[in-house]
């Protein structure tokens, strides 16, 4: 049985990070993926959204990422990180889909159905996109019409035809609703009124990331940072302003019925499918078995004396990075957390040795 010096999960921005950089410092180890071919996420979200559309990728370690284009997300950047992949020879195995992680004695064991990697350090990366969030509503197992999470959006032409609402209050719902109102009839919903600005906010930035910073440490669940940093308004989205659906919005409904939700003052609207872009939560379940986190329900991290977002170690267990988890939830984010997780792996293997390299290689 192999002892890797760490094992990554997950190839998204974070985890390619982490295993370029493990690689450079000479760290024994192996990438294992969820999915089939490259491109962690990114290969899940829909046609529509181009790279035109996208919210920003970060450049890669010695690589840049691709430019603004019309061509599809979805195919351009899984091709840029399998590209990477080989270029560096990265060890990723693919397809694995991590069941849990146990500690035996100093070391940890990574299981994935019958199979199974030991290893002295683990690298989380597994980000958020497999747990799409849907908060319940009274009367919700009734509705008759469609009910779709950002995770399943089919694209602005599956719903030509019918009236639609729009959970959310995120960059997500601002997008799909300027798809949508310049071809059929949408309503937008959420729980605090948006935070509009006129462009990006580099300060408010950074203060959302610290606020992200400030909950993991107290070992708090990690929030949104929209009401921080603002919504704004890109040109393909001015029709859809212009036709006024951003400015009628309206509060949470109480109550779904069969055919459509419910306000709290009794008023009704007819609806025939709901979108909920509601966002995601850190894809973790596989780290329950270590006990990481707080009486909160996060996973608290140590602080950085660096850039908040290099913070990745689990207070819990020192052994275990968390890369794209909590201030690092972003592409940039992402690679400076994967560099720092490299860091500290490396550091935590220096402070605690095998005993006897012969042990690398257990019977």
């Amino acid at each position: 049985m192999h002892v890797y010096d760490a094992v990554v999960i997950g190839a998204g921005q974070a985890g390619l990070s982490a295993s370029f950089h493990l690689t450079r410092l000479g760290v024994d180890h192996v990438v294992l993926d969820a999915d089939d071919g490259p491109g962690g996420a990114w290969q899940h979200r829909w046609d529509s959204l181009s790279m035109h559309d996208v919210h920003g990728v970060a450049d890669l370690p010695d690589a840049p990422a691709p430019g603004d284009s019309a061509e599809r997300a979805n195919v351009v950047v899984p091709a840029w990180f399998g590209a990477y992949e080989r270029a560096h020879r990265l060890p990723v195995v693919r397809p694995v889909r991590v069941d849990e992680v146990h500690g035996e004695g100093d070391l940890l064991v990574v299981r994935a159905g019958q199979r199974s990697w030991t290893t002295r350090t683990l690298v989380n990366a597994t980000g958020t996109w497999t747990r799409p969030f849907v908060p319940y509503y009274p009367g919700a197992e009734t509705f008759r019409g469609e009910q779709l999470h950002t995770a399943d959006y089919p694209g602005a032409a599956h719903f030509d035809g019918k009236r639609v609402v729009v959970v959310g209050g995120g960059a997500s719902a601002v997008q799909f609703l300027g798809e949508l109102a310049p071809r059929t009839d949408v309503l937008w919903v959420t729980r605090r009124p948006p935070v509009w600005r006129d462009h990006f906010d580099a300060e408010a930035g950074r203060h959302a990331i610290e606020l992200v910073q400030d909950r993991v440490r107290a070992g708090l669940p990690p929030a949104s940072v929209v009401s921080v940093t603002g919504l704004a308004l890109r040109p393909q989205e001015q029709e859809a302003a212009r036709l006024g659906v951003y400015e009628r919005r309206r509060p949470m409904f109480a109550r779904i019925e069969p055919d459509g939700v419910r306000w709290a003052d009794g008023s009704f609207e007819p609806v025939d499918a709901l979108l909920w872009a509601t966002g995601f939560r850190p894809a973790l379940a596989h780290l329950a078995p270590l006990h990481l986190r707080s009486e909160h329900g996060g996973i608290a991290l140590l602080q950085s004396d660096a850039d908040v977002q290099t913070a990745t170690t689990a207070l819990r267990d020192p052994r275990v990075q968390l890369v794209g988890y909590g201030p690092s939830a972003s592409t940039i984010g992402g690679n400076r957390a994967g560099r720092a997780a490299a860091l500290a792996v490396r550091g935590h293997l220096r402070e605690h040795p095998l005993e006897d390299a012969d042990e690398r290689a257990l019977a």
